[in-house]
């Protein structure tokens, strides 16, 4: 019974972050979703793009369920599930993450929580591991980048939160008058120097 609770917990919440991630990157043009918006080049869909290929792996290879989706070697990796080439469309990399949750989905509802998995990019002794701790580890990469997406958003035209049932209007005034309280409080704690 616990199974199945957690189960359809962590799964529910993943779903949503899922959704909440590609909401980041709704009414924007191709170009601000391709930008790097960091000096380390993140960028909105380089982050959806990444995070469908962390999944794709984590509930395929691990358990011996490989993706559909054709994907280079982990011991390949070279940093180009970061980014969107020129030759990607956002449809394209949108889509390949709504397949990678069928299949992930697929795998979550076939196996049970303590269902073995070996992960051979962890180290050693954490290879083998099972359906519980992946989803939990997925979850937890989903939602990180997921609050990267919604930072970056914000620093784009200020839209933030989860969902867009629940966005609310900005207010410029408000919104200025409560990051000018912060940094007052943040000037006022900060030592000065002479």
């Amino acid at each position: 019974m616990i199974d199945e609770f957690a189960k359809g917990n962590l799964r529910g919440r993943l779903r949503r972050d899922r959704e909440a991630l590609l909401w980041k990157l709704d009414g924007l043009s191709e170009y601000d979703t391709r930008r790097p918006l960091t000096a380390t080049g993140t960028n909105l869909l380089g982050l959806v793009k990444h995070v469908a290929t962390v999944e794709a792996r984590y509930f395929g290879e691990v358990f011996d369920r490989p993706s559909p989706e054709p994907l280079p070697r982990w011991q390949d990796s070279d940093g180009s599930d970061q980014w969107a080439a020129e030759g990607e469309t956002r449809e394209q990399i949108v889509g390949f993450y709504r397949r990678t949750w069928e299949h992930s989905d697929a795998t979550i509802d076939e196996l049970p929580l303590d269902a073995p998995g070996h992960v051979p990019w962890w180290p050693e002794p954490y290879t083998d591991t099972n359906l519980f701790a992946v989803l939990v580890h997925v979850l937890g990469e989903t939602v990180r980048h997921a609050g990267q997406a919604d930072i970056l958003r914000e620093g784009l035209d200020g839209r933030t939160g989860l969902r867009a049932e629940h966005e609310q209007r900005i207010d410029e005034g408000a919104r200025a008058a409560y990051r000018a309280k912060i940094e007052r409080a943040a000037r006022t704690a900060a030592p000065t120097k002479a």
